[in-house]
């Protein structure tokens, strides 16, 4: 059947329609793509602004960091500087009390001790004939030192002076003792005997000097006394 001019115009006029819908809906797509490609475009540079931000952000840190370090170093060092300062002072503090205490210890000897033991050791039936400080001995491989050495012509006794008596000291003083002859041998002959005396001396340390038999004497004001009691047998070596 031949085709007649209506039906091809009709044709034409709906190819035109479709071509028509075709164009508005790619127009659509195109629109909507380039939203998408905007948005996303817009993503990008708010990413971009926020890693801008975060790097800025971190570049500040690390400066930040780097100055509180900077700071604690500095801080650190003027602390030990004067830690360094404050142990230095000390040093010198203690070291200046230990000489006065040195001096105090030689000034007791020779002030209290040395003075007393004369009367104090007569009064005991004791007598004194001479009196040695700061008396060395050395063997060689073998010595002693005895503050003060009281001798008459049958006794030789050995005093100990401490600031504050310890039992060590008393210990120390007993193995001096039992050495003694044996460095001295001149005394072989007498009897030796042991005194220990003191600034301060605890009451447990001197019921052990006590009964370990030698002469306790302490500090009492402003003289010198014998803690022993009557009944008190010195120990002989």
């Amino acid at each position: 059947m031949a085709t007649t001019y209506e039906e091809v115009w009709a044709l034409f006029r709906e190819t035109d329609r479709k071509f028509q819908e075709s164009r508005v809906e790619a127009d659509r797509r195109f629109q909507e793509t380039d939203r998408k490609f905007q948005e996303t475009d817009h993503k990008f540079q708010e990413t971009d602004r926020k890693f801008q931000e975060t790097e800025r952000f971190l570049k500040e840190q690390s400066q930040e960091t780097a100055r509180l370090l900077r700071e604690q170093s500095q801080e650190t060092e003027r602390f030990l500087k004067a830690q360094s300062q404050e142990t230095d002072r000390k040093i010198k503090a203690v070291t200046a009390a230990i000489g006065e205490l040195g001096n105090r210890l030689g000034e007791f000897v020779e002030g209290f001790v040395r003075p007393a033991v004369v009367q104090l050791f007569r009064a005991r039936g004791l007598e004194v004939h001479e009196v040695y400080p700061d008396v060395e001995v050395d063997r060689g491989e073998e010595g002693m030192q005895i503050d003060l050495l009281v001798v008459n012509s049958t006794e030789a006794i050995l005093v100990e002076v401490k600031s504050k008596l310890a039992l060590a000291d008393v210990d120390d003083h007993l193995e001096r003792l039992s050495k003694f002859k044996r460095l001295m041998p001149r005394y072989a002959d007498v009897r030796a005997l042991g005194a220990v005396a003191a600034m301060v001396i605890p009451k447990d340390v001197a019921r052990y000097a006590y009964r370990k038999g030698l002469f306790v004497l302490a500090q009492s004001g402003e003289s010198l006394v014998i803690l022993n009691d009557a009944k008190f047998q010195p120990k002989a070596w």
